[in-house]
């Protein structure tokens, strides 16, 4: 990796485009990833690079419905591996959940290569890699349609870290919750999942695990009133409302604004 000065103003994004540029040479990410990354960052950047007050209410309702479920699964992509492998274990471990491997961009050296580094990380079991993704999502025609008949297809909760809209759509149709981390609220993946968290993927798992060992402890009533007091469509309004107004104070000032200066 190229060595970054701590005292560089951009260095933890640029921290985070090395660790996707590894994940490429290490056969993880691929060059479309590379695509998505820098659209997320976008966002993020526009967001202030900080976590919002709705996306700590999405993770909430995340957390909570994934102690409830009882076959969560998370699936996890190149960007996903390369980013957080070590904290996507610890909150499969937290919440009790199976890990799965789905790709759009799907070879068998990209599904092991993903599987070994989480692993690496600690993963006592990977699914969805070479012959265990024998099942079918129906109506789904992308290399995201195979799924493990262990995982995936008989989940009623799927994490869905980073953009994913086709498959997310369809698992809705199957009557899944769709737990989407999506910087992007306007996307598909946003719009169609039952609860999406408008933040950068390096943030929030990490924070989700501290939420899951926090909630542990509650009783499942409390975890109830968690979910259905969460309104999906209310914080993506509330996050497209934040971009614009940061946007507005930023055309107001005409001057650039730090990131995290914004509250």
């Amino acid at each position: 990796m190229v060595r970054i000065p701590p005292s560089h103003p951009r260095y933890v994004s640029l921290m985070l485009r090395e660790r996707i540029v590894e994940g490429y040479r290490k056969g993880l990410v691929v060059l479309e990833g590379l695509i998505a990354h820098g659209r997320g960052e976008a966002f993020d950047y526009i967001l202030g690079e900080k976590t919002h007050w709705f996306a700590e209410e999405a993770m909430r309702a995340a957390v909570a419905l994934m102690l409830l479920s009882k076959h969560p699964v998370i699936s996890v992509n190149g960007n996903t591996a390369a980013l957080v492998p070590g904290d996507i274990v610890r909150l499969a471990e937290a919440v009790g959940a199976r890990i799965e491997v789905n790709l759009f961009y799907r070879t068998k050296e990209r599904e092991e290569a993903i599987a070994r580094i989480l692993r690496e990380h600690g993963a006592q079991e990977v699914l969805g890699v070479g012959d265990d993704a024998s099942a079918t999502i129906p109506e789904l025609h992308s290399e995201r349609r195979r799924v493990s008949p262990r995982g995936i297809l008989v989940a009623d909760t799927v994490l869905v870290p980073l953009e994913d809209g086709d498959r997310t759509e369809a698992l809705r149709r199957m009557g899944k919750n769709v737990i989407a981390i999506d910087l992007n609220p306007f996307s598909r993946t946003a719009q169609m999942a039952s609860i999406t968290i408008v933040d950068n993927v390096v943030r929030s798992v990490p924070r989700m695990v501290e939420l899951a060992h926090e909630f542990r402890g509650l009783e499942e009533e409390v975890l109830r009133r968690i979910v259905s007091g969460y309104d999906n469509r209310r914080i993506l309004g509330e996050a497209i409302r934040t971009i614009r107004l940061r946007l507005d104070e930023l055309a107001e000032k005409g001057v650039f604004v730090e990131a995290g200066d914004y509250a």
